[in-house]
């Protein structure tokens, strides 16, 4: 038994048992159609946690339709509201932009029981401190406090069960009278928790984005009442695929990543770095970058989230797993009202950039789909999803579903026509008196836009360095210097998206509205083809950013 400091460098003492790893007796070289074996497996602390330890084999991902009940009824719909009145709820990620949305709409559209969120705190008041301040305090549950008055606190507080923990701690460091609490009373566990930094460390990314949703899974397992498992993924799990991708669960047969084997060598590879404590960040985030181009994914953070899918079905036994995959998420477009928002998302530093005049060209494809939804439509969708496989009969095992929730299939905006649309809004609200806007220019190839941008912002720095002494102007080109390397980082780490060749089907999205009644439809809005996008992006996200984000 080897013991080292933590997993990843990151946390206390882990156990790694290593002799048991050896490709032959990895679940991940068995066949597709081999057997699950009954015997169920609740991981203790440290490398019980891992996939390494796994005793199950590849489970089916394919139910007949007959194995499930569906709720709806000749025109009244899913049972939306019945399904969740009452039900506890486990969120983790709950502070985050995603997971905040969740408990708003959990709080203002349905009859939910108790909501237990896992808040990273070192103690209990810290977590009340947290949930005071970032959710009750909150701007965007200012229709909640509107419609319960004086009482709304009281309301809340009722309703939310903070719990002190950290999804990458054994037993996500939660106490045992908090895990008793879980295993009891939960009915559906929201997995929204990650790290979505694109090329983070590989060691963190992997333990945030793969072994965290494993630990969940595996307090799932023991949970009593538990109706579904939902796991936030994203559309990017299927790596450099190009053409329309289905909403199919990931099959390890139909890669090559081995996953026992990357958890491996991200842990060796941290071992290794720790000794030259300067550079470690850097050679961890390049192993990531090289992991992922070997294997053909784009990122670091998309190989990742194909990982913890393809260990959450497989270890899942017989806990319903629903799989949320959407693409770039962004602001509200309807509620609790158009254009909140949380954090710089995907699009949001190029939209920021542009408007500072400091991205005068962009890397891609202008007839390329950019695949975005408002946070408010997948939120809406994964309440729907549950609700509409919350009862399963005649299914031993759980079902598994997965959601493209995604637009461009419905209602598709393309790269040019999202430029358009940023370009007449910072024409007509310029960020500065100063700040003129061009139009956008597209390169393919990325010296000649890297020239083009250095020239371009070569012409602004002189005409903003007249009649300065020398010491300033060279203070003011090495800040030039700096705003093109950031603009040119900034398009190399979005290429992937700027010259994108696939699509998403959203097949089950579809088959969801129509199964949805009219009142659950006006109160569930995920209906991609309302959304217009001069409307959203003109009038509501871009304003919603400068809102949140720039003042």
């Amino acid at each position: 038994m080897l013991q080292i400091h933590s997993l990843f460098c990151s946390h206390p003492t882990t156990k790694f048992y290593m002799g048991k790893y050896s490709h032959k007796n990895s679940s991940f070289h068995t066949h597709e159609n081999n057997r699950i074996r009954s015997r169920k497996y609740i991981g203790k602390s440290g490398v019980n946690d891992l996939y390494l330890n796994s005793l199950h084999e590849p489970l089916a991902v394919e139910l007949p339709s007959s194995a499930v009940e569906t709720r709806g009824n000749s025109g009244g719909g899913i049972g939306i509201t019945k399904f969740f009145q009452g039900k506890n709820i486990f969120i983790t990620g709950a502070t985050g932009f995603l997971g905040k949305a969740f408990v708003e709409k959990l709080l203002r559209s349905t009859s939910v029981g108790k909501i237990y969120l896992l808040v990273n705190a070192n103690d209990k008041e810290n977590a009340l401190d947290r949930l005071s301040k970032e959710i009750i305090q909150s701007e965007l549950f200012e229709s909640i406090r509107e419609k319960h008055g004086k009482s709304y606190e009281e309301f809340v507080r009722e309703k939310l069960i903070p719990i002190v923990g950290n999804i990458c701690e054994p037993n996500l460091g939660m106490d045992t009278y908090s895990m008793h609490a879980v295993m009891d009373e939960v009915d559906v566990i929201i997995q929204s928790a990650a790290s979505t930094t694109f090329n983070d460390r590989y060691d963190l990314l992997i333990d945030t984005n793969v072994n965290a949703p494993q630990r969940l899974m595996r307090l799932a397992k023991r949970c009593k009442n538990l109706k579904f498992f939902v796991h936030i993924s994203t559309a990017y799990v299927n790596g450099k695929r190009e053409g329309l991708i289905y909403e199919n669960p990931l099959r390890k047969q139909d890669h090559i990543v081995d996953i026992a084997n990357e958890i491996n060598l991200a842990m060796k590879s941290c071992i290794a770095a720790s000794a030259d404590s300067n550079n470690s960040s850097k050679a961890l985030k390049t192993l990531g970058v090289e992991r992922a181009e070997f294997l053909g994914w784009n990122n670091t953070y998309t190989l990742t989230k194909a990982m913890g899918e393809m260990i959450l079905n497989e270890i899942r036994e017989d806990v319903p797993l629903l799989i949320i995959r959407p693409p770039i998420i962004e602001s509200t477009y309807k509620e609790p009202f158009p254009g909140w928002i949380q954090g710089n998302r995907m699009c949001d530093p190029v939209i920021i950039s542009y408007g500072k005049g400091l991205l005068p060209a962009y890397l891609a494809d202008p007839n390329v789909h950019l695949d975005i939804v408002p946070v408010d439509m997948v939120v809406n969708t994964v309440i729907a999803a549950i609700a509409k496989h919350g009862i399963v009969i005649n299914n031993p095992r759980g079902e598994l579903n997965v959601y493209h929730v995604a637009t461009d299939y419905a209602n598709p905006l393309r790269m040019s026509e999202f430029f358009e649309y940023v370009y007449e809004h910072f024409g007509a609200n310029p960020l500065t008196r100063s700040t003129i806007v061009k139009k956008m220019k597209f390169f393919d190839e990325f010296d000649e836009f890297s020239k083009y941008v250095r020239d371009e912002m070569d012409v602004v720095m002189r005409n903003n360095a007249v009649d300065l002494n020398e010491k300033t102007l060279r203070k003011i080109e090495k800040q030039y210097k700096a705003k093109v390397a950031y603009a040119k980082e900034l398009c190399k780490m979005y290429k992937f998206i700027g010259f994108f060749r696939a699509r998403f089907h959203s097949g089950n999205t579809h088959k969801l509205l129509e199964d949805m009644s009219e009142e659950e439809r006006d109160n569930f809005e995920i209906d991609a083809t309302k959304i217009d996008w001069r409307k959203y992006f003109v009038e509501i996200h871009i304003p919603g950013v400068r809102k949140h984000l720039l003042h």
